[in-house]
């Protein structure tokens, strides 16, 4: 818009009911969560990274599109913007998406949180997968310096199988047998003391602490100096059975 018809269009504003103003103001606000999500993507991946199609860090900004910034690679000719190759490409209504994200922090249901956001419940459920993918994968290469770890135990879960092995629970439900069984998996969570988190699906309670060591070491950048299990199993030594495992002292 040129500055002149701005201008004019300032004036005319002076004019507007206050339930006009209301509908501009709910208008402005709906856009400057699109902008925000853009700002915030942008940020994230906007050219820092390399071609997704050909991996060149040869590149050149192309236009904008949609309010992304698009580029294109010298190398391959082809163009890409900062959601290229991820999981929310192509996804729609991004004016929402930080709505949703709440939704999700706020522990909505898909059709709750369709209702509350005014879109359809395909579409929420679309989006929590695609969510939930790129948070799968936004994890630190390793942990550094003091890092505790804890393990904790829930029901497997078949939701999706075609076959279940077992007779199917209602709501989550619970185990037909007390403690642990192989009815359960085990998680392991490590955190060091710059707030840095890895998890690990590690198996059954039959997998030994040796298997847990294993995933746990993969991500550390050295053996930790200090170890500090965060309220585990006590082993028949009166050490914990974890750091045990890391020939390290429990603390």
């Amino acid at each position: 818009m040129k500055a002149h018809e701005f201008e004019r269009w300032i004036e005319q504003l002076r004019a507007l009911t206050r339930r006009q103003r209301e509908q501009v103001k709910a208008l402005l606000a709906k856009d400057d969560d699109g902008a925000r999500c853009s700002t915030l993507i942008e940020s994230r991946l906007g050219g820092d990274g390399g071609c997704p199609h050909c991996g060149a860090k040869s590149l050149y900004r192309h236009g904008l599109a949609g309010g992304l910034q698009r580029y294109r690679c010298r190398s391959c000719h082809k163009t890409f913007n900062a959601l290229t190759g991820t999981p929310l490409a192509r996804l729609r209504k991004r004016e929402k998406w930080l709505a949703y994200g709440q939704a999700m922090l706020d522990s909505l249901t898909v059709r709750k949180a369709a209702a509350v956001l005014g879109v359809h419940r395909n579409t929420t459920f679309r989006w929590r997968h695609r969510f939930l993918t790129w948070a799968k994968n936004d994890r630190p290469a390793h942990l550094q310096g003091i890092t505790e770890a804890d393990e904790t135990y829930l029901l497997e879960s078949d939701k999706g199988s075609r076959r279940l092995a077992r007779k199917p629970r209602k709501r989550g439900g619970a185990a037909t047998q007390r403690g642990l069984s192989n009815e359960q998996v085990c998680v392991l969570v490590a955190r060091d003391r710059t707030g840095q988190t890895l998890d690990f699906v590690t198996g059954n309670p039959s997998s030994t602490c040796a298997v847990q060591s294993r995933r746990f070491s993969s991500g550390c950048e050295s053996r930790p100096a200090s170890f500090a299990p965060a309220g585990s199993n006590r082993s028949s030594h009166g050490g914990n059975e974890m750091a045990e495992a890391f020939g390290v002292e429990g603390h």
